[in-house]
């Protein structure tokens, strides 16, 4: 029987024990999760961004927006609910990720070199390009030589001013102010207003902003395409990095994301001018079987059916089947919300849909204060049915303020397009609304209802037709 001494002790080889510690190490004490744990067991993904038109605010059914519905589309995604912090400028949003504050930026934020440095991002999920614009009726800046010794200003730790910086390079005398008080919205009203010369912003931006500011046109585009991507905190744990771009390659592939992008950014057939021919042969195919339901209703609650069937008409040119991307449906357009509320159980009946609507905006009506009068009643109740009462009632505040009267529709009418501008809306309580959006579609409604009443007064035959 051989006795055991140090010197015959078996020899582990550095290497092998190295390797042992670290397991026993990662084994022990060690119980910290990952970032995609942290989020399961809150129950909860915490989304970062801005208040603004191409990424979050209040709705008339609540919060909404290009990002903040991808990454509520992600939340689900991971079986949790969105939470949505919005930072009071866009230069804080790096330290409250950096601090714990939240899960990700979802914030148009573009991906930069210089930022790949500071987070980790998850894969683009759109391209823009980035445009100078200009005040129309100046001389056209075709390049960023052109852009010295005008007055430029730009959203300050923005992708904007990195470009910036690379072109002074090349023109020393390239100077600009950067500002962290205003959204990109405001800066586009003061090149419209003539207040600077110049400024920079995303080809997304401008495809939703460009047509509210017709002194506005875009100079030069900068040659190189700009990813878009959500970012990270920085550092070795990439488990909800790895979520996200499991999930974007999935809602690519499905169509969600082009759904989801053609739902904000499409915004032609909400903002155009009346088109009469379209309006016209709408009249001759679809209104006809529809008058008597508009009449039906009408006469129940006391309105008038052509402006019902003019609502029709703008919500989804009398489409019973309408449905859009942000849930959406039916002839009036009701939100699964809305219809619950109103107990319209099939929103793709047009009877169920008109009669539902009717309800919907006589409620929004008699919320107004007893004091307001027709038609500015209406026309009032009518933006509220578009962009929520409480941005209503935020423009009528910012009215009273400004020696305006709020229960006069010229002059709400009037400010409805101060809530896109960061100055004003970061005073109310509910924030950004697409305020330009919501002026068009009264003015919308207003147009198709007049022709209704002209139509209607003179028996005119594509109305009267087949009733």
């Amino acid at each position: 029987m051989s006795r055991w001494s140090p010197d015959s002790r078996p020899t582990i080889p550095v290497r092998a024990l190295a390797v042992v510690v670290l397991l026993l190490f990662a084994t022990s004490g060690h119980d910290r999760p990952t970032r995609l744990e942290q989020v399961e067991k809150r129950g909860s993904l915490v989304m970062l961004t801005r208040n603004g038109a191409s990424t979050y605010y209040i709705g008339p059914d609540g919060a909404t927006g290009p990002e903040v519905e991808l990454a509520r589309e992600f939340a689900h995604f991971l079986g949790v609910s969105l939470e949505i912090r919005p930072a009071d400028s866009f230069s804080r949003l790096a330290s409250m990720l950096e601090n714990g504050e939240g899960d990700l930026i979802a914030a148009n934020l573009s991906r930069t070199p210089a930022r790949e440095e500071r987070f980790n991002f998850g894969p683009d999920y759109q391209e823009t390009r980035m445009l100078v614009v200009y005040r129309r009726g100046q001389r056209r800046p075709r390049s960023f030589e052109d852009l010295a010794g005008l007055k430029i200003m730009v959203i300050a730790d923005s992708s904007y001013e990195e470009s910036l910086e690379l072109a002074r390079i090349d023109v020393p005398e390239l100077e600009w102010e950067p500002r962290s008080d205003v959204g990109m919205e405001e800066l586009l009203l003061a090149v419209s207003d003539g207040a600077i010369d110049a400024t920079l912003v995303d080809s997304n931006i401008f495809s939703l902003n460009g047509g509210f500011y017709p002194r506005v046109a875009i100079g030069f585009t900068l040659p190189d395409s700009i990813p878009h991507a959500w970012a990270f905190q920085k550092g070795p744990d990439r488990s909800l990095v790895q979520q996200a771009e499991v999930f974007i390659d999935q809602v690519k592939e499905d169509g969600t994301l082009a759904a989801l992008q053609s739902a904000f950014y499409d915004v032609g057939d909400r903002l155009t001018r009346v088109d009469m021919r379209q309006f016209m042969s709408q009249v001759r195919d679809r209104l006809p079987p529809l008058v008597p339901m508009f009449r039906e209703v009408a006469d129940a609650y006391g309105m008038d059916w052509r402006l019902l069937a003019a609502i029709g008409y703008q919500e989804s040119h009398w489409d019973p089947t309408a449905s859009s991307y942000t849930g959406v449906r039916g002839l009036m357009m009701l939100t699964r919300r809305t219809a619950n509320q109103l107990g319209v159980t099939d929103r793709l009946d047009p009877w169920q849909s008109i009669e539902g609507g009717a309800r919907y905006l006589l409620q929004l009506s008699e919320r107004l204060p007893e004091r307001i009068g027709e038609p500015d009643r209406t026309w009032m109740a009518l933006a509220a049915y578009n962009m929520g009462m409480g941005h209503l009632e935020d423009a009528r505040v910012l009215t009273e303020r400004q020696g305006g009267d709020p229960d006069s529709w010229a002059d709400v009418n009037e400010r409805l397009g101060l809530l896109t501008q960061e100055r004003y809306y970061r005073d109310t309580r509910y924030g950004y609304a697409r305020g330009h959006e919501a002026r068009k579609y009264v003015a919308n409604i207003q147009g198709y209802y007049e022709t209704l009443v002209w139509m209607d007064t003179r028996e005119h035959p594509l109305l009267v037709a087949q009733l």
